[in-house]
Order: C-alpha cells, then sequence, then structure tokens
C-alpha cells in the first residue's frame, strides 16, 4: 500500500474510533458522582484492535471534539467545563490506557488472554486518572476518592475488558483478513 493510502486510512481509522467512543458514551448507567458509561468499552476496542498509537490518536481526537464543545461525551455533553469537571479525569485517562493497552498487545500477542490483561491494565489507568481528578476538584480524602472513583466501577470495568477483549480479537482478525486494516498497525500481527 502506497504511503499516502496507508496515511489517509490511518486517519480515517483514527476517525472512525473517535466517532466509536462517542457513540458508546451515551450508553450510561446513571451513579451519584460518576456515571457508567461505555466510552471505556471504545478505549479497549480501539487499542485491541489498532494497537498503542492509532487508539492513543483516535482518544486525542474524541477529546479534542468534546473540548471544542461537541456534545461526544456521556449525556450527549461536551465542553472544557466537563474536561475540568468530576469526570474529566476519565476522559484523560482514556488517552494513556489507549496507548498502554495498545503497547501491551503489541508487545506481546494480539489474543484472548493478553487483551484481558491489556484491557484490565487500561481500565485501572482509566480508574487511577479518574480519582486523582475527583479527589483534587471535590476536595475528598482519599479513602472517599477511591470508594467513589474506582469502587463502582471495578466489576463492570471488568465486564467492559473481556467485552473489548474477546469483541477487539474477533473484530480485528476479520479486518485484517478482509485487508481492511494493515497488521502494521502492531508489531505483531492477530493469531
Amino acid at each position: 500500500m502506497n504511503t499516502s493510502k496507508s496515511k489517509l486510512r490511518a486517519i480515517i481509522i483514527c476517525g472512525i474510533f473517535a466517532a466509536i467512543t462517542a457513540v458508546l458514551a451515551q450508553v450510561e448507567i446513571p451513579l451519584p458522582l460518576i456515571p457508567i458509561s461505555g466510552q471505556t468499552l471504545a478505549v479497549g476496542l480501539a487499542a485491541t484492535i489498532i494497537g498503542s498509537k492509532y487508539s492513543a490518536i483516535a482518544m486525542v481526537c474524541y477529546v479534542l471534539l468534546g473540548a471544542v464543545g461537541l456534545p461526544v461525551f456521556a449525556g450527549f455533553t461536551g465542553g472544557v467545563q466537563i474536561l475540568v469537571g468530576p469526570t474529566g479525569g476519565y476522559i484523560f485517562g482514556f488517552i494513556v490506557a489507549a496507548f498502554v493497552t495498545g503497547y501491551i498487545l503489541e508487545k506481546t500477542k494480539f489474543n484472548m488472554k493478553m487483551a484481558m490483561v491489556a484491557n484490565i491494565v487500561g481500565m485501572i489507568i482509566t480508574l487511577i486518572f479518574g480519582t486523582i481528578q475527583l479527589k483534587i476538584l471535590l476536595d475528598l480524602t482519599w479513602n472517599q476518592a477511591i470508594i467513589s472513583g474506582i469502587y463502582p466501577f471495578i466489576v463492570v470495568g471488568l465486564i467492559k475488558a473481556y467485552l473489548a477483549s474477546w469483541i477487539g480479537i474477533t473484530v480485528r482478525k476479520r479486518l485484517i483478513q478482509a485487508d481492511l486494516i494493515d497488521p502494521r498497525f502492531s508489531n505483531k500481527v492477530a493469531s
């Protein structure tokens, strides 16, 4: 594939995953401080399917779309006020989580076992970023921040990590077979 086609394909794929994240953000279970949404599932899917670099770029695009006011965040919200509010840490955490999740898979193997490990690490990263911002903004103790910012999301996070792994590995294999994504999106081809 020539370089300009490859770059265009990468841009389109990053845009698609930013859009998928925006759509899944609207799947929401309301909780008192922080709602449970499908955003983290989208982060895991992106990292599992397209690897570290492009999934992180997709999440940067997602954050920028929300920052300029497009209603891509949970509950059809957008704007800088969301990023500097109680849920902003989780959103910023998506970028790092996507990169690290994809990186783990690139350095090991794109299979179900490693995808599950990588997606759990990504979930933990997102929860840490979110909890730190929650603690600072709401002036909570660490104990209060962990109780509000981590505990309610562990079980659902593990379910989403499993779904992102299973769906991600399956879709990745199919997309590579159909020559719709380049296996060079990572260091290891799906196995």
